[in-house]
């Protein structure tokens, strides 16, 4: 089988080498692209060394022609730029899959909405998002992820094509769920790292729990279900993104506590604007989501406004 992989950073470079394990792989990266260029030069980049099976381009037209699977793994907020494009190209019939998560800064929607309005071309769409890390998965240690789409004989194509006993896929049924929950976990992880870097990572149990109930309200008033919070796309990604020495956003609320820089990508800094909109939109209380907006963005002072965010008026636990 042939695939085409856009994107040639971090998590793209990897979708590159585990398909690449039993299949034919291009991988696109932008002109110019300094992760493209760095794996033309060396096969490699830090976190793993391509197969053979793995062909470099950044011809977006030959990458589209080459498969009728493609894998999208970029940042969110360019999404909707590299839709477009592809739009130019026919692709009536080809399967696209999201490895990405994050919602529209502009607009709140979600990234398979991007998707469908940008391709005006009959084309498949799914999410493939969980848990697990570049450095896990290339060291051989497994983990679980879901995929989900609007159309079930799609996600049973990629569910039972693309698993494997490094990567467990699971099928899911609330494509709106998967994806909101998705998104917002990086803002999760971002309040763990603050959490990290005031020394009051003893709270993180409080901040897992409270961050499910939260992102369930807002799953539920999206029409979504708020299940969803509860498996893999959500709660089941926690241990990765608000653990994990490997998680940027986890480390970039760290570092912005202390002050350091952090060059790295870090999707739950504007997926969080987003999701204080839709919380807006929808009447739903997002306290979590507020306090690290109102710390990135108002200049609030994160300590204090961490302790507020614990401090909050006594309550039944799963009061809304």
């Amino acid at each position: 089988m042939k695939i085409s992989v856009l994107g040639c950073g971090r998590w793209g470079s990897f979708l590159a080498w585990y398909h690449g394990r039993n299949n034919e792989v291009l991988l696109w990266g932008r002109e110019g692209s300094r992760s493209l260029r760095a794996l033309k030069e060396n096969r490699a980049n830090e976190y793993l060394a391509l197969p053979d099976s793995v062909r470099l381009t950044s011809d977006l037209q030959e990458a589209l022609e080459y498969a009728d699977t493609v894998v999208i793994s970029i940042s969110a907020q360019e999404l909707r730029s590299l839709c477009c494009r592809i739009n130019h190209f026919p692709v009536e019939g080809k399967r696209f899959i999201l490895c990405m998560k994050g919602l529209e800064i502009e607009t709140g929607k979600r990234l398979t909405e991007v998707v469908r309005e940008c391709i005006q071309q009959p084309v498949g769409v799914a999410v493939w998002v969980g848990p697990g890390h570049v450095q896990d998965f290339t060291a051989g240690i497994p983990n679980c992820m879901v995929v989900d789409s609007a159309d079930p004989t799609l996600t049973e194509y990629i569910v039972n094509t693309f698993s494997s006993e490094l990567i467990r896929l699971y099928k899911g049924h609330d494509l709106a769920g998967t994806e909101v929950g998705a998104a917002a976990k990086n803002v999760i992880g971002i309040a763990a790292g603050m959490l990290d870097g005031l020394n009051l990572s003893s709270l993180k149990g409080a901040l897992m729990a409270r961050g499910a109930r939260e992102i369930s309200r807002l799953m539920k008033a999206m029409g979504a279900s708020e299940l969803s919070a509860y498996g893999l796309c959500h709660l089941g990604d926690y241990e990765a993104t608000l653990f994990s020495a490997h998680s940027h956003n986890r480390k970039f609320g760290e570092c912005y506590i202390r002050g350091e820089k952090f060059e790295s990508l870090a999707e739950g800094v504007p997926t969080v604007k987003a999701l204080v909109a839709l919380g807006k939109k929808y009447d739903v209380d997002l306290p979590i989501c507020r306090t690290v907006y109102a710390v990135l963005y108002d200049a609030a002072p994160p300590k204090q406004a961490l302790q507020d965010l614990f401090a909050r008026s006594v309550k039944g636990e799963f009061d809304a």
